[in-house]
């Protein structure tokens, strides 16, 4: 027997029990396992049925990562599920924790399935550019029907036990122990004749009662989900095979979309996105095993939009916050807003109103800043104002504790600088978390100079805590995805200069995949932020252009984005959708001849390069300089803050598919076309010179 699987009778039941944890992944040793204990158990004559159970804190959870992209050795899985489904002896699943993806294919073809209330079923390949490829998407209609199918593989959202009971797909909820409840059906269906087998029923894929027009509609709101991303689209298909095709048929259909999917750009993109998130998580200077100290109650200081959302972010993980600003009636209206947001989420059925009770009882507003000597972590998360910063800081260092940590929310400010306000630069780290704090995944967790290794690794681990994916940066101007971001900004805006429109900008950066281009993310921001700060700052030496001269314009016109129902775009009452605007085309064509800029055709091909390359470029410029320690940190940085389409990959990966020599030559030109700022990153210069990607660097680094 494999030392991942065992099989042991309970009386009349033989019971096989997976144990590859921690999620009991389905790599070759246990498939191999399964089908050895599955005969074990049917040449056992005392055996009557069979229970397959999951050891742990899960059923199985998937297939083994480690395993991705590489040839599968035998058995492979749709060889186990077979034997499973054509055993002559029932087969019973007894679900815990996660069957999802190929765990879950593993159970659909048992011929029963029983769960613990707290089991969650899914097939979520399609976030990896997949679809299941083990008959998932053939069984599971036939069980559950193919709306509902078609709702959880093209969404990949899981489902629980009880939904799962409702529409079919488990035979019985159990409470209490699940093994014991488990074995008992199992023995009560040992007899049961014929076996009922997922690919035997035919009712639910009748052609003749599927409306066709289902898998149109389907097809429709996938491709307006995805954004470019083909995977959905394929999940489609294949379910659509169920209907169309005898079951071996649709399987075949089935394995031909999966192999067209493995293949494809895209799911590698995905797969770079998943293990990106997981390997941002390594810091090769702060081992696994550094000490961390306990965050159980936190300070926020400033009750705004940033500092109410960051206090959401703690309640929801069960941390105690104070909620702190200076007068009584910012924190008030700072505590209505988060009971608002929460209410919000009430109504849509997402969150029970006892647990937004408990959740907005661990905020408590104050003006007091008595309470911060108690507390484990203070975050600051007022004005992007040095001076008030480093005022804060000084104070901060007086009145908490030695041990505690402090934090500065700042976007784009020097954290060493402001750790300098204090005499425990150690003790201070950047978290920047990023609007809406309660739903934007991203945190950059920014080390400054002196920042100790056990202040790093707390803060990882607590943004594990919080559901954030932590990324690990350095100290510079706009950190990682500001600085990217403000290339990205300067193009667009140079662009509108020389002859484009908001319009065009956006619309070539949607196509691509982005949910919204610069222009219209701009005005969502509120075009008054950037022109604040651009009025503290030196304006470029002459003969260097300026890329805030439209918005300027445009802000000083009162024209700040969506909160005036005017920006680069205009709004209607109550819609946010971007209105072009007659208006800003003068504008824009005004501001072009004061800037002594003739303007002309320029084409949706310039638009991405000069957009997508300018941000690639300044990627390779903070990795060479030690900012970000990975090429797929820059990625992480820029699916989960800026909605870079995850099916890209990011900008790095995105620059590894069209090439570095490409881009360098690019470069060159723009350079010669347009100035400095042009200037090839030596890393990425060197890289296209040698023939070499971002990945083998990271790959070269141990990543």
């Amino acid at each position: 027997m494999s030392e991942v699987v065992s099989f042991h009778r309970s009386e009349r039941v033989g019971i096989i029990t997976v144990d590859n944890q921690p999620v009991n992944a389905l790599s070759q040793a246990v498939r191999q396992g399964l089908v050895d204990a599955l005969g074990k158990a049917l040449a056992d004559a005392e055996v009557q049925a069979i229970l397959l159970v999951g050891k742990g804190r899960t059923f199985i959870a998937g297939a083994d990562i480690t395993e991705f992209g590489k040839p599968q050795k035998d058995p492979g899985l749709g060889d186990v599920i077979a034997r499973y489904e054509a055993s002559e002896k029932p087969v019973v699943a007894a679900i815990h924790g996660t069957a999802l993806g190929g765990g879950l294919e593993v159970a659909l073809a048992c011929h029963y399935r029983v769960a613990a209330r707290d089991a969650k079923c899914g097939l979520p390949e399609v976030k990896l550019g997949l679809l299941p490829g083990a008959g998932g998407t053939q069984r599971l209609p036939r069980l559950v029907g193919v709306p509902k199918a078609l709702d959880m593989i093209v969404s990949g959202e899981p489902i629980g036990a009880t939904d799962a009971k409702a529409i079919g797909l488990v035979d019985e909820v159990v409470e209490g122990d699940l093994v014991a409840g488990a074995v008992a059906f199992a023995a009560g269906v040992a007899s049961r004749r014929p076996l009922p087998r997922a690919r035997d029923l035919s009712a639910n894929v009748d052609e003749t009662k599927v409306d066709p027009a289902l898998f149109d509609k389907a097809r429709k709101d996938a491709a307006a989900r995805a954004r470019g991303g083909k995977a959905p689209l394929r999940c489609v298909d294949a379910v659509k095979a169920a209907v169309e095709l005898p079951f071996d048929e649709g399987l075949k259909r089935e394995r031909e979309l999966f192999l067209e999917a493995v293949e494809s750009t895209e799911s590698k993109a995905l797969r770079h996105v998943f293990f990106g998130e997981r390997t941002a998580a390594k810091i090769p200077d702060v081992p696994a095993d550094t000490p961390t100290t306990p965050v159980r109650r936190v300070a926020v200081l400033g009750a705004g939009t940033m500092g109410g959302g960051i206090a959401m972010v703690f309640a929801n993980a069960g941390i105690s916050v104070l909620l702190v600003d200076r007068e009584q009636d910012f924190v008030d209206k700072g505590l209505g807003i988060i009971k608002k947001n929460y209410a919000a989420t009430v109504s849509k059925g997402r969150l029970s109103q006892g647990e937004m009770d408990a959740r907005v009882g661990r905020i408590t507003g104050t003006t007091s800043w008595d309470g911060l000597a108690e507390v484990d972590l203070v975050i600051e998360a007022v004005f992007e104002e040095m001076g008030l910063k480093k005022e804060i800081f000084g104070k901060l260092d007086k009145l908490c504790r030695p041990d505690a940590i402090l934090a500065t929310n700042t976007s784009t400010l020097d954290t060493n600088e402001i750790a300098r306000s204090t005499s425990r630069p150690g003790q201070v780290i950047g978290l920047h978390f990023f609007s809406p704090a309660n739903v934007m995944r991203l945190l950059e967790i920014v080390r400054g100079e002196k920042t100790s290794k056990t202040v790093v690794a707390t803060s990882m681990k607590l943004a594990r805590q919080l559901g954030k994916v932590g990324v690990l940066v350095g100290v510079c101007s706009g950190f990682v995805g500001n600085r990217m971001l403000h290339t990205y900004g300067r193009e667009a805006q140079l662009l509108i200069q020389e002859g484009a429109l908001p319009q065009q900008v956006d619309a070539v950066l949607t196509r691509f995949g982005f949910a919204m281009g610069p222009c219209a993310t701009s005005d969502l921001a509120g075009l008054d932020v950037g022109w604040r700060i651009r009025k503290g700052q030196p304006r470029p030496p002459p003969g260097a252009r300026y890329s805030g001269a439209v918005g300027d314009r445009l802000a000083e016109m009162g024209r700040f984005g969506q909160k005036t129902s005017a920006g680069f775009y205009r709004y209607e009452p109550g819609n946010r959708a971007p209105m072009p605007d007659p208006e800003v085309e003068a504008i824009i064509v005004a501001v072009s001849k004061e800037l002594g800029i003739e303007r002309r055709k320029v084409d949706d091909h310039e638009i991405f390069e000069r957009c997508m390359y300018s941000m690639i470029n300044e990627g390779a410029k903070i990795l060479d300089e030690g900012i970000a320690l990975r090429a797929s940190d820059i990625d992480t940085v820029w699916i989960n803050g800026y909605g870079f389409p995850a099916h890209r990959g990011g900008p790095m990966f995105h620059a590894d598919v069209v090439g570095l020599p490409k881009i360098h030559a690019r470069l060159r030109e723009f350079l010669a076309q347009h100035g400095k700022a042009w200037e090839p990153s030596a890393l990425l210069e060197r890289l296209a010179r040698e023939g070499k990607t971002f990945a083998s660097l990271d790959a070269g680094r141990g990543a």
